[in-house]
């Protein structure tokens, strides 16, 4: 692939508020791109410049060579001679248009006569399954049959780039699964060049070719979806991406060891030289990566063990979700149902319990003001912990 798209030192502010900082992106043709990161993050705002539905305060935007913003030189396409197709969260069809008008919008606007009679929105529309509703009203359709009209019109002109604007998050559950399939079909067969605004860490995962994670108007990793998820670059982004349970690592007299005083070994040790005086690290890893026992003697050999509470558990089908504490925090892990029901089910919060996890399963950041900048590392630890 080639590289399509840039952006370059994009600033995008809100009076003093800065918003997209000096944010720089490239995009590759045919590439499924997605935007992650939580409300305010700027990802939205990011999409809106290139859209040219924001104007940034500087850098610059290049589609295909053809640049389309420049803060120095005061160059700014507007948005719709940028040839780009938009799929909005809230579905945005004119009301008092039919799904077949809807459909044909962007090719009226763009004066394609010969694809209108060439049958572009009918085949548009069943690309989308919604052929037969081509003579009805928005008002007549279910949210998700909307949305699907909506991904249509986004597509039917053939654009150099479209834009998806978190538009998953006003369908339940089961409609989510399933346009989300389908624009990743429709991905796989037209290949088109896509960015995909999104906070949803599992859609990020399934739709997209690369990931950019932003934090404050930045973009924190830019990786492939498999690297991101096995070696996320900082405490942000593990967090975000679902290594929800959180050990504080402080170095005592013999070692590392968590909040509750039980022992981690870590490849570098306590020590690497005199000038490493890190007293603090942080632990991410994932429920499915903490398993649940009634005795330490059932922990595998190898894994780090931490003695805990129970705090609740909650029954999910061929699982439950149980939350425990340990040293003043709070991990939750996924048991098997058909191994710890009985157990469970008999259990009061406060009853003892062991968690353990394979160390492999750690990835270990820095405290932000510590004295050194790289985390330690975690190594195979003996089975154990305080008895």
């Amino acid at each position: 692939m080639t590289s399509q798209f840039t952006v370059s030192g994009l600033t995008k502010t809100y009076g003093s508020n800065v918003v997209v900082d000096r944010l720089d992106l490239t995009i590759e043709e045919g590439e499924f791109l997605v935007l992650l990161g939580p409300s305010g993050c700027g990802k939205t705002t990011t999409l809106r410049c290139l859209a040219g539905l924001e104007t940034p305060q500087g850098g610059t935007i290049a589609f295909k060579e053809r640049s389309v913003f420049d803060a120095d030189a005061r160059l700014n396409v507007p948005a719709y001679k940028r040839n780009i197709g938009m799929v909005f969260q809230s579905y945005a069809l004119w009301p008092h248009m039919t799904v077949r008008d809807n459909i044909r919008y962007p090719l009226k606007v763009r004066k394609m006569k010969e694809a209108v009679a060439g049958g572009a929105v009918e085949a548009a529309a069943e690309m989308v399954d919604c052929g037969q509703l081509l003579d009805r009203y928005p008002a007549q359709l279910s949210g998700g049959q909307q949305q699907r009209v909506a991904v249509a019109r986004g597509l039917v002109a053939r654009p150099d780039l479209v834009l998806f604007d978190e538009p998953l998050s006003n369908l339940d559950a089961r409609l989510r699964d399933q346009v989300r399939t389908q624009i990743h079909r429709l991905h796989q067969k037209l290949g088109f060049t896509a960015v995909f605004v999104t906070h949803d860490q599992s859609e990020a995962f399934a739709l997209g070719d690369r990931l950019a994670i932003m934090k404050a108007g930045r973009i924190e990793q830019y990786d492939a979806p498999e690297v991101v998820f096995e070696n996320p670059v900082s405490d942000y982004v593990a967090a975000f991406i679902g290594m929800s349970n959180k050990l504080s690592l402080r170095r005592g007299h013999d070692g590392w060891e968590t909040a509750a005083g039980d022992p981690i070994d870590l490849a570098h040790g306590v020590v690497r030289d005199s000038a490493d005086r890190r007293t603090a690290a942080v632990a991410r890893l994932r429920p499915d990566d903490v398993l649940l026992h009634a005795r330490t003697e059932e922990v595998p050999v190898g894994n780090v063990a931490l003695h805990a509470e129970l705090v609740t558990y909650e029954y999910g089908g061929r699982y439950f979700d149980v939350t425990v504490e340990t040293g003043g925090e709070q991990l939750i892990l996924r048991a098997p149902a058909a191994q710890h029901s009985a157990a469970l089910r008999g259990s009061r919060p406060g009853a003892p319990l062991v968690v353990s996890f394979s160390p492999a399963s750690l990835r270990v950041f820095a405290v932000p003001g510590d004295e050194t900048t790289a985390a330690p590392s975690p190594v195979a630890v003996t089975t154990g912990g305080r008895a």
